[in-house]
């Protein structure tokens, strides 16, 4: 299919990081944002849109855990990753000034990635808003002459905004990675594209243990034996069954290939459960 005729469903307003990471993975693609992760999800599974964009980690925030339980409900495989540096900017409409300035809204991630320029402007007082581009939208569709936005680039850009500084982020290395999620039966044409030159792969699972002594590091030697690099490892609480928890695993390699079929094979009798949740090719890190 052409990227012409792609449609990608993502979690905020136009102009949000999510947006900027659709651009990366599908150049060209028609965007739909969405007002929750459920709904970005939901029109991926009901067939609206042909792609997902979906965040999963941010180096200083960590992991987004909403959306690996909406990786586990919905059979929605992971095909493609990528990585977004998070730029912050401070943003208001034309002709507002530094200091007209009072309130600065944005979503609460934001802010507090932003609490040294906070320290440094103690008269500024901070609004929680549900996404960083809808704070840039909000000013503008308001007209708000006393506030200001914390947000991307491409939103200032989207709605006719203005730039009043630039990069006002505490750490320079905050970046996010996210996921290009498909259905599954294009998911499974994808994952058995040639894999020639150096293109490393990797694959992404959940599984459960037993509940035995020593049940997790059985599992993991799986993975140790056959000397797979383990790139993440995550735990959420397995609902129903309390105190007991699901393993998120990434490792470098394909699915198909002799060493991680075995492990995945050892994985499977070492485990109560286990389900892959996708196979494509790794981002360089940066």
């Amino acid at each position: 299919m052409s990227r012409t005729f792609e449609k990608a469903s993502f979690q905020g307003e136009r102009g949000a990081f999510s947006e900027i990471a659709a651009a990366q993975l599908l150049p060209g693609a028609k965007v739909v944002p969405c007002a929750r992760f459920e709904d970005v999800f939901k029109r991926l599974k009901d067939g609206e849109v042909t792609a997902a964009v979906v965040p999963i980690e941010n180096t200083l925030h960590g992991s987004v855990h909403e959306n690996y339980d909406h990786l586990l409900h919905n059979d929605l495989p992971i095909v493609a990753e990528t990585r977004v540096r998070i730029v912050h900017n401070l943003i208001a409409a034309p002709g507002v000034r530094y200091k007209d300035i009072g309130k600065i809204y944005s979503h609460p991630v934001a802010l507090n990635q932003c609490l040294k320029f906070f320290a440094a402007n103690p008269g500024f007082e901070r609004e929680i808003f549900y996404d960083t581009a809808g704070s840039v939208k909000m000013l503008m569709e308001k007209g708000l002459r006393d506030a200001a936005a914390i947000a991307s680039v491409a939103a200032s850009e989207i709605y006719g905004a203005r730039i009043l500084r630039r990069s006002i982020e505490d750490d320079r290395e905050n970046f996010t990675r996210f996921f290009l999620l498909r259905q599954p039966d294009r998911a499974a044409r994808e994952a058995r594209k040639p894999r020639g030159g150096r293109t490393k792969w990797k694959t992404s699972l959940v599984f459960t243990t037993h509940d035995a002594p020593g049940a997790l590091f059985r599992s993991l030697s799986a993975l140790a034996l056959r000397d797979l690099s383990l790139t993440k490892i995550e735990s959420r609480p397995l609902r129903g069954k309390p105190w007991e928890y699901l393993f998120y695993v990434d490792f470098l390699g394909h699915m198909d290939d002799p060493a991680p079929r075995n492990a995945l094979n050892h994985l499977r009798e070492t485990s109560d459960f286990l389900r892959i949740l996708g196979c494509y090719p790794e981002c360089a890190r940066t």
